[in-house]
């Protein structure tokens, strides 16, 4: 398995898409059900080579993440080769920015010494979605790239 399986809840989600990749192999319900009482291991490689295919293709399309922290924000714009950083570190003892208040004071403060904006660059190596993905697995969550936009307009 190149990734890891989706959840339950994930699987029930994607019921139909499920449905179609069991019909691209020739496998209906009746079958399926079979599989899964007198094979549970053929099911669960089923399951795990559906899981790839989800997740390969959603990190194909992925273009931006973020991942918040107590004083981090880590902003990653994902080309084809190359991977574009902007890392927020705000320092301070009060300050949170997992918090509404603490986005707050970030966007007021932004410019002033409390707050350090970095940007970063650097090459994929040999599988830019295994990349991608242990982003994923650190925390980082998928975006539409609003924040990483404004803020590479300003720095």
């Amino acid at each position: 398995m190149k990734y890891t399986r989706l959840t339950k809840e994930q699987l029930e989600e994607l019921h139909p898409e499920f449905i179609r990749f069991l019909a691209s192999q020739q496998i209906d319900k009746a079958e399926w059900d079979t599989i899964k009482a007198e094979k549970p291991e053929v099911a669960e490689q089923e399951l795990d080579i559906f899981s790839d295919l989800i997740w390969e293709g959603v990190l194909d399309k992925a273009e931006y993440m973020e991942h918040y922290s107590t004083n981090h924000i880590f902003l990653f714009k994902l080309g084809k080769e190359t991977m574009e950083s902007i890392i927020i570190h705000a320092h301070g003892p009060h300050i949170d920015l997992l918090t509404e208040s603490g986005l707050q004071w970030l966007n007021e403060n932004i410019f002033e010494d409390a707050v350090q904006v970095k940007r970063g660059k650097k090459d994929f190596g040999t599988n830019r979605n295994a990349e991608a993905f242990s982003l994923l697995q650190q925390g980082a969550i998928l975006s539409d790239g609003t924040l990483y936009n404004q803020l590479e307009d300003m720095f």
